[in-house]
Formats: C-alpha cells, structure tokens, sequence
C-alpha cells in the first residue's frame, strides 16, 4: 500500500537562523474543522520522538507520554466554554476574568485509555473518570461493546473522551455512540488522542462533526494490517508491560 510523501519542516527556536536549525516530520493536516492538531513545537517533536523510538525503555515511555497527555488535557480544556467571572484581588482590585461553564467529566477506552487519565486527574481536580471496553469481535472483525461504567449524571457533562491511538476509528466511534445514547449531546464531546492516522481521524471527523478531536499528530498512513505508520507501536503494552 503506497502512502504520500510524510510533511516535513525545520523546527527549533525562532531565533536561530533557518540554516541552523534540523529537518524532522510534522503532522499531516486534515482539512476538517473539528480536528485540532497540537502545534508542532520543539518541544512537542522532541517527546514524539522519544516515545515512538523501540530503543526506548518503559520507564521513559511512560515519562514522555505523560508530558504530551498533558500537554493534550491542557490543549483541550480551552475548548471548553466559559463564561465570566470577577473577583476581587488581595489587594483590593476587581479582576474580570473566567470560569469554566459547566461540569466536565473523562471517559476513557480501556485498555490503552486509561493511561490518559492521571494527566486529567493533575489538570482537574477530584473529577470523574468513567470507562467504556469495545474489542474486536473475531468472528466479524468489527468493534463489540463489552462492558461500560459511566457516571450517573454524564448526560449534564461536558466528556473529554481519552484514547491515545486511533488508527481506522472503529472503537472511538462506538464509544461516541454510547456516550450519545446515554444523554451526553455530541458538541459536549472532545476527544483527546495522541497519534491518529489521517484516515482514521478524517472518518471520525465525518461520522461526528460536532465532537472537537484534539490530536497531538497525524501519521502517514495506515499499512495493511491497519497499524499505523511510522506509529510507536502498541500503546498499551509499551504503557503498561513492555
């Protein structure tokens, strides 16, 4: 399976002039609306870089992908919506600022998912954390619901849904469908990812346009088993046994 010509551009601080500066791959874009690529800082590359490495051990694994969780938590709580808020200073000064509107929960897709949530937990005090398991049915090869736990009350939620690959989108789409049949309104969904391949991301972004996709990269492609190229590998088994 042929794959287009992956992006590329220099990348390191301002500052430095252009001839000093290396050469390394960046997101593809996806022209959808609702998708959100991380900006493709030094900072940002350096971490891909670490995590997609199969030199790299489990420790740092886990390191650095916490690093750009975070960086995705933080990332997607500005699309929240708030409203304002003012407050008075120490000193005895009004501040007009913000608050969030409403009250959020995550959900995460086991197993790989749950890797995401300590860096929700660090962003966002005491908030709930639901689970949902979708694996592949091996008669049918399609994504099958095998078990979910959600809060009571996750309809009058704003859901930042947590998965850190998506590769053709099977098991993200199935788990917006259940957060939709449990109340939650698709445009109070955001679904947090890592790495996406253009086809999965372009075909969640279609089935769903009002959930916002906060990705930290787009790759190449997907090979012909569906992995997705460069990738990293298994997410979860690097995460957690590897």
């Amino acid at each position: 399976m042929s794959q287009p010509t992956a992006p590329s551009q220099t990348v390191g601080p301002e500052y430095r002039p252009a001839t000093q500066l290396p050469t390394a791959t960046v997101s593809t874009s996806v022209s959808r609306p609702n998708v959100h690529i991380l900006a493709q800082t030094p900072q940002l590359i350096a971490l891909l870089t670490m995590i997609r490495d199969k030199d790299t051990n489990r420790a740092d694994f886990i390191f650095y992908s916490n690093r750009i969780i975070r960086l995705l938590v933080e990332e997607g709580l500005n699309h929240l919506p708030v409203v304002a808020k003012e407050i008075t200073t120490p000193v005895g000064h009004t501040y007009a600022g913000v608050k969030f509107e409403g009250q959020i929960c995550g959900v995460s897709i086991m197993r790989a998912g749950e890797s995401m949530e300590q860096g929700l937990r660090d962003c966002c005090r005491s908030v709930r954390i639901g689970k949902i398991l979708i694996q592949r049915d091996e008669e049918t090869s399609k994504p099958k619901l095998y078990y979910d736990k959600l809060p009571e009350d996750i309809a009058e939620r704003w859901v930042l849904l947590l998965d850190p690959m998506l590769a053709t989108g099977g098991s993200a789409l199935m788990a917006v469908d259940v957060l939709i049949s449990r109340g939650v309104p698709e445009d109070h969904i955001l679904f947090l990812n890592l790495i996406a391949s253009p086809e999965g991301a372009k075909n969640f972004a279609e089935q769903f346009p009002k959930v916002r996709v906060v990705t930290a990269f787009v790759d190449q492609g997907l090979d012909e088993k569906n992995y997705i190229i460069p990738g990293l590998g298994d997410f979860g088994d690097r995460f957690y046994t590897m």
